[in-house]
C-alpha cells in the first residue's frame, strides 16, 4: 500500500510540474498571441486592447493559478486562433490520436511476442540470423520516414489507399479504421523491433535459469518449456518498456500525423504552436503528460504485482 501511495504522489507532483512548465514556457518564448491575431499592421493601442481583453496584461502567477483552476474542472480555455472552447476543439481530435496510439500498440505486440519466440526457439539458426538483420534495420528508421515509404509503395505505386484521403470517424468507422492500418504500423515498427530484441534476449537468460533444467529432465517438450515456463518470467522486465513505449508512441503520431494527412492532436499541436494559440498548446501538452504518467504508474504497479522483489 505504501507503494502505491507514493507512486500516485510522485505522479501528482510530476503533473503539477508538467502544468508549470507548460504554461510558463509559452509566456517566455518570443511571440505576441495578440498581434499574431491583429497582424503586424496593427496598431499598438489596438495590441493592447486585444491584450487586455484576452487577460495577457495580468500578472503570469495569478493566471496560471486561474488557469489551474479552469483546467480541472474541465475548462481549457478558449482558443486565441480559433475562438471556440479548447475543450471542444481537442474532443473532435482526442479519439483520432487515441485510436492510432492504441493500434500501434497492438501492432507492437502482435509483430514482438511470435516474432521473440521463434528468434528464441530457433537460436543461432538461419532464422535468427535474418532476424537481427532486419531488426536492426528497422530499428534505425524513424517512424515518418516509414511513413513515407508506406504513402509511396501503398499509395502512388500500388494505390491501395489515396494519401491524405482520410475518413472520419463519424462517416464510417471501418474506413477510418483502416486508413489508420499503415500510419499506425509506421509508429509500431521501430517500437517493435526494439521490444522483440529486449524481450529475445530476456528470454534467452531465462533459457539458462535453473529451473528450465529442471522442466527439461521432467520430460517437457522445448516449445512448452519456453511458453510455460521461461515466457511468464522473461516477459516481466519487458511489462516497463512497453508502458514507456506509450509515450514514444504519442509522440510520433504528432509527426505520422502529418505524413498520411490526419487531423489528430499532433497536427493541431503544431498549428497551434506557430499560431501562438497557447491555450490549444497548454492543454495538449497536460494531456500527453497525463495519459504518459498514468499509464507509467499503471505498469510500475503492474510490474510490482508480477514481481514483489520490487518493494524492496
Amino acid at each position: 500500500m505504501k507503494y502505491i501511495i507514493k507512486k500516485i504522489i510522485g505522479l501528482i507532483i510530476t503533473l503539477l510540474i508538467v502544468s508549470i512548465l507548460a504554461f510558463f514556457a509559452f509566456e517566455v518564448i518570443p511571440g505576441d498571441p495578440a498581434r499574431t491575431i491583429l497582424g503586424t499592421e496593427a496598431t499598438e493601442s489596438k495590441v493592447q486592447a486585444l491584450r487586455e481583453e484576452m487577460g495577457l496584461n495580468r500578472p503570469l502567477t495569478e493566471r496560471y493559478v486561474q488557469w489551474g483552476k479552469d483546467f480541472l474542472t474541465g475548462d481549457m480555455g478558449i482558443s486565441y486562433f480559433y475562438q471556440i472552447s479548447v475543450r471542444e476543439m481537442i474532443g473532435d481530435k482526442l479519439p483520432i490520436t487515441v485510436a492510432m496510439t492504441v493500434l500501434a500498440f497492438c501492432f507492437t505486440l502482435l509483430l514482438s511476442v511470435p516474432v521473440s519466440i521463434l528468434s528464441v526457439r530457433y537460436e543461432n539458426h538461419f532464422f535468427d540470423r535474418m532476424f537481427l538483420i532486419l531488426n536492426q534495420v528497422t530499428m534505425s528508421i524513424p517512424p515518418f520516414f516509414i511513413g513515407i515509404i508506406f504513402t509511396v509503395i501503398f499509395g502512388l505505386v500500388f494505390r491501395w489507399f489515396t494519401p491524405g484521403g482520410y475518413v472520419s470517424y463519424t462517416e464510417s468507422m471501418s474506413g477510418f479504421l483502416s486508413y489508420l492500418i499503415l500510419p499506425s504500423l509506421a509508429i509500431a515498427l521501430p517500437r517493435a523491433a526494439m521490444t522483440t530484441k529486449m524481450l529475445r534476449n530476456s528470454l534467452i537468460a531465462e533459457m539458462h535459469q535453473d529451473y528450465v533444467r529442471t522442466a527439461y529432465s521432467r520430460g517437457n517438450s522445448p516449445w512448452r518449456v519456453l511458453l510455460c515456463h521461461a515466457f511468464r518470467n522473461g516477459i516481466v522486465p519487458v511489462v516497463t518498456f512497453l508502458g514507456m513505449a506509450v509515450a514514444d508512441m504519442i509522440a510520433n503520431s504528432i509527426v505520422v500525423e502529418h505524413v498520411f494527412g490526419i487531423p489528430g492532436i499532433g497536427r493541431t499541436l503544431i498549428g497551434s504552436i506557430s499560431k501562438r494559440d497557447y491555450p490549444v498548446v497548454e492543454a495538449i501538452i497536460v494531456l500527453i503528460a497525463v495519459v504518459t504518467l498514468v499509464m507509467n504508474t499503471l505498469v510500475d504497479l503492474l510490474y510490482h504485482r508480477l514481481d514483489k522483489r520490487i518493494e524492496v
